[in-house]
């Protein structure tokens, strides 16, 4: 058993509650892994004497951040795009001539397993110094069924060597890949009768994404894509409203999907069925932030009753970054998300887009993963963007990162 005292300020992030469960002068314990009590230190209980003790030192002490959209596994970088970019050259310009997402899969293609497993551990190692516990990855940059299934394999593998706890997407449906550019139906089929099945046989995926927009899948494809999750017990996903409406929110809300990402062109149609159907929506501000749109309307959808999430988007191309408080800070900023809306969407909400029970909340019953930061409450942690690390972060139970203060 162990006790987290000398807490400035304790987000606990209860489930059902709007707010971020704040504690000043606060104490937390766990025991094997599990979240058994958190309130004022003044109030721990008699019964805690013996645990053992870990200090706060004063910090700002909130839930394991969870990352629930990245790119995780890839290969190559897109650099020469960033300076396109900047001149003010479109994406759909710069994907319709073989650039953006089929830049790297080629890369991706070529690159050893070795070398995307290590790069993958790189990244995820840089994610926990900044207090994330738990990733989800999508694969997308293969597109062949063994691409796919090598990418997948490489979060199972990344999952079990830990800390983190990784939560796998396949994102087939990402882009149509160029051997399939005059037969975008057989590519459609190969995603349904050969890839979804394999990945569920292997337990290889939870959920399922499509990309829906102009150049990428359609709604009907989508609908048929996502037939054939659900038929292999696999949860869906949506890449929506990102570039233009499609109706994306309104869809992932007819077929129950756990979360709908990006939603910048929303309307406010699409964000009453996302209330409605309980679907998440997440925001991805660095993407809008490096392409230069208006972020996803978070003040609306939330006023609206949308659960909104915030994760970072990394990949190569529109949010090469893996920093989720960068993410948080943008929210704030951009979107007028208070630091309590931020945190609760990059921690119990992100927790509920990958539909993980227990995940991204202090309260007991929670699963003890647990980010310490140095600063002295949620609002001035958040006021402005800092690069230090996280001072402590414990996954399950156990101190998994600690700073060097030599």
């Amino acid at each position: 058993m162990t006790a987290l005292t000398d807490i400035g300020q304790l987000a606990t992030c209860p489930p059902d509650d709007p707010g971020a469960g704040l504690v000043d002068r606060a104490a937390l314990v766990w025991d094997e892994g599990v979240v058994v009590w958190a309130g004022p230190e003044a109030d721990l209980p008699a019964r805690f004497a013996d645990a053992e003790r870990l200090s706060a030192h004063g910090g700002l002490v909130v839930p394991g951040l969870v990352d629930c959209h990245t790119h995780l596994v890839h290969a190559g970088d897109r650099s020469g795009e960033f300076v396109e970019r900047i001149e003010g050259t479109p994406y759909l310009e710069i994907a319709g001539r073989g650039g953006g997402i089929l830049s790297t899969v080629r890369a991706t293609r070529a690159a050893s397993d070795a070398d995307l497993e290590a790069s993958g551990r790189e990244r995820l190692d840089a994610m926990l110094r900044q207090g994330v516990t738990t990733v989800e990855a999508k694969s997308g940059y293969g597109l062949t069924v063994a691409d796919e299934m090598r990418t997948l394999r490489v979060h199972r593998r990344l999952a079990d060597a830990g800390p983190q706890r990784i939560v796998s997407t396949l994102l087939a449906a990402h882009a149509v890949p160029p051997e399939y550019a005059d037969d975008r139906a057989g590519y459609v089929r190969l995603v349904v009768d050969e890839m979804i099945p394999k990945a569920a046989a292997d337990g290889l995926a939870a959920f399922v994404d499509v990309f829906v927009e102009q150049g990428a899948f359609t709604g009907s494809e989508a609908r048929t894509i996502f037939a054939a999750a659900a038929a292999h017990g696999l949860g869906a996903k949506l890449h929506a409203d990102q570039l233009s409406d499609t109706g994306g929110a309104a869809l992932s809300a007819s077929v129950g999907a756990a979360s709908a990402d990006h939603l910048e062109y929303v309307s406010d149609a699409g964000g009453a069925a996302l209330a409605a159907a309980g679907v998440v929506a997440v925001s991805l501000p660095i993407a809008t932030l490096v392409l230069g749109q208006e972020p996803l309307p978070a003040r609306r959808l939330l006023d609206a009753g949308v659960r909104v999430a915030v994760a970072t988007d990394f990949n190569p191309g529109s949010a090469p970054s893996a920093s989720l408080p960068l993410a948080m800070w943008l929210a704030c900023t951009r979107q007028r998300m208070t630091p309590a809306e931020a945190l609760r969407g990059a921690t119990v909400e992100a927790a509920r887009a990958l539909r993980l029970d227990g995940v991204g909340t202090l309260v007991p019953g929670g699963v003890a993963d647990v980010a310490v930061f140095e600063a002295p409450s949620l609002d001035a942690w958040l006021a402005g963007w800092r690069a230090e690390p996280a001072a402590r972060a414990v996954a399950a139970g156990e101190t998994v990162w600690m700073r060097d203060e030599g």
